[in-house]
Order: structure tokens, then C-alpha cells, then sequence
């Protein structure tokens, strides 16, 4: 699918080998997108498609699993191990989540390996992963790529310093001891589901939490959609080997709104491909968890809000009992 200036493809290598004029360009050209969609392509980011189709590869064997074998790693919405269908219920900030209408995934979640020195928060947010012993590959497969992740994540929020009108560290120096999760979501196929009930969806309508999400996702009849502004839904483009980004909860309030936290959705299952099965790899990365997020600029309704609270409010929201 053709991009669009609302929803730009951006080659982080412009940033990484720029002048700074050219790196200015580059921010500027992520400013436009942000401020229209909250959502990115970046492609040139040099993390190996290979090493994402392994990690489909082992997850997908996990995935298959009998639903014994799998309820010994159960977890629920910001723990580490597997979420099962019907354990989450996705909803956009203020409304209520319908958990009859819980959204027709699994998942396999694990956080960053990290310690701040302070016991609270260290076995809340940086608790021991829980890898299943079935798929021994896959904890090292995680680990590089979240690695990988996290340099194109120092990369954009500098970039992002910079179309702020911000020291290019700013933003980083604000995540530097903070959390993030991978999510390994299969959206399950309408084979296995059935017909999904009336506003039930593979994701349901939602924003995310923290700063910036990094996505490696797969096209399908039952994929990506993003709001507009003026309320439609339409298909998130696709470029091969490109990975989507979009602006999280934290950094919208930080910007008072100039880079809109986009709600968006993944489609149900769907009639025309009964068969369809798609695994995305998401990573959701967030600031530092005593960072107070308050709006940058004069004029917004934000309140300050400390980041751990914030996100606790919003997992308790999505999680079914």
C-alpha cells in the first residue's frame, strides 16, 4: 500500500549517517507525521528480518501447544509468560473495557532484564521473564531483538528532540531506566474463533500507554487500521521490511497533543480468509517510572502525572479477571 505524507516512511539511516541539516530535514518529515496520524514507517533500521521470522517460527510452535501445556505460563496484562484468549479487553483512555467482547488473540509477553536498585519496582516492572521451556531458542531471539529495538528507540526520541525544538537528549535521558514489553500477539484465525460477536475484535479501538511502540507486523484481510482525525478507520500501510511506529499515551501528554496518541484497532477475524493467522511482534517501551510527563508547551489540559501510575491504571483497565 502507498504511504502517505500523514503516514510517512522514514529511513533512519538518513538520521544515523546525517549532516545536521539533513538530520533536521529527517525531523521535521517525523514532525509532519506525527502531528497528522501519531503513526510511522521507519525502514533502513538493519534489524534482520530473519531473526524476526525465527522468532514467529519458535513462538508459533509454542502457540500450538496444547492449552495444558501452555496454562502452566499464564500471566495476565503486564506480567511475563502467556495471556490467554480472553484475558485482555483493549479500550481507548475514559471508556470501559467490554470484557464479553475480550479480544481474540494470545500472547506471549516478556519485559526488559534490568534492576533499578529500589525492590519495589524492581519485581513489579522488572520481574524475572518466564520463557517456556518448549521453545529454549526463543529467550535469546527476544533478547537481541529487543536490544535492536531499544538503539532504533534512543535514535527516534532524539530525533524527536530535535523536530520538539528540545536538546537532542532530552526525551532519552528520560527512558534510560525504564521498562518496556514485547508482546508476541498471534490474532487467531476465524477457523478457530468462529464469528466474532458484534464490535469484537483481534485488538479492540485503543491508544497505548507509554512513549513510543515498535511494530513488526504482518498484512492481512484482519489487520492494522488507524483513526483519522475526523473519526473513519483506515488500513495502516505496509511497506516489506518496514516497522510501523506510533506515539504512545506519555509522549502525547509530554507534547501537549502536537503528536496525537491515535487510537487504533485490529480487525476481527475475517470471512474471507477463514485460514488467516497473523503473528505481530510488538514492543511497547516506556520513560523512566518516576518521571513526571506534564506538557511541555503553555495552554493544555493535561495534569502532571507520574509514568508508573499512569501505566498501572491503564494495564488494571485491560486485564480480565
Amino acid at each position: 500500500m502507498t504511504t502517505t505524507p500523514d503516514f510517512p516512511l522514514l529511513d533512519i539511516g538518513r538520521w544515523r549517517d546525517g549532516t545536521g541539516d539533513q538530520r533536521y530535514r529527517f525531523a521535521c518529515e517525523l514532525d509532519v507525521g506525527l502531528r497528522q496520524s501519531g503513526f510511522l514507517l521507519v525502514g533502513g533500521h538493519g534489524i534482520s528480518p530473519q531473526l524476526r521470522a525465527d522468532i514467529r517460527a519458535s513462538a508459533g510452535r509454542f502457540f500450538r501447544l496444547p492449552r495444558a501445556a501452555k496454562a502452566r505460563y499464564t500471566t495476565q496484562v503486564g506480567g511475563r509468560g502467556w495471556i490467554p484468549v480472553g484475558g485482555e479487553a483493549n479500550a481507548y483512555y475514559g471508556e470501559v473495557a467490554d470484557t464479553s467482547r475480550a479480544d481474540l488473540k494470545e500472547s506471549l509477553t516478556f519485559g526488559r532484564t534490568f534492576a533499578t536498585g529500589d525492590p519495589e519496582l524492581d519485581d513489579h516492572w522488572f520481574a524475572p521473564n518466564v520463557w517456556p521451556g518448549e521453545c529454549p531458542e526463543l529467550k535469546a531471539m527476544c533478547e537481541r531483538f529487543t536490544a535492536e529495538v531499544r538503539a532504533l528507540y534512543d535514535d527516534l526520541l532524539r530525533v524527536c528532540a530535535v523536530a520538539f525544538g528540545l536538546p537532542e537528549p532530552w526525551f532519552a535521558d528520560r527512558v534510560q531506566a525504564g521498562p518496556h514489553s514485547l508482546n508476541i500477539n498471534r490474532y487467531l484465525p476465524r477457523a478457530e474463533t468462529g464469528a466474532p460477536r458484534d464490535h469484537q475484535y483481534r485488538v479492540a479501538p485503543h491508544t497505548d500507554w507509554g512513549v513510543l511502540t515498535v511494530l513488526d507486523r504482518q498484512p492481512g484481510y484482519g489487520g492494522l487500521q488507524v483513526q483519522t482525525r475526523d473519526g473513519h478507520w483506515m488500513d495502516a500501510p505496509y511497506e516489506p521490511d518496514a516497522l510501523t511506529v506510533n506515539v504512545g499515551d506519555l509522549l502525547a501528554r509530554w507534547t501537549g497533543d502536537r503528536w496525537r496518541s491515535t487510537r487504533h484497532r485490529v480487525l476481527p477475524p475475517p470471512a474471507e480468509a477463514p485460514d488467516e493467522e497473523l503473528i505481530s511482534l510488538i514492543v511497547f517501551l516506556e520513560s523512566d517510572l518516576d518521571a513526571v510527563v506534564e506538557p511541555l508547551v503553555a495552554g493544555t489540559a493535561y495534569p502532571p502525572v507520574m509514568a508508573r501510575n499512569y501505566l498501572l491504571e491503564r494495564a488494571s483497565a485491560a486485564t480480565v479477571s
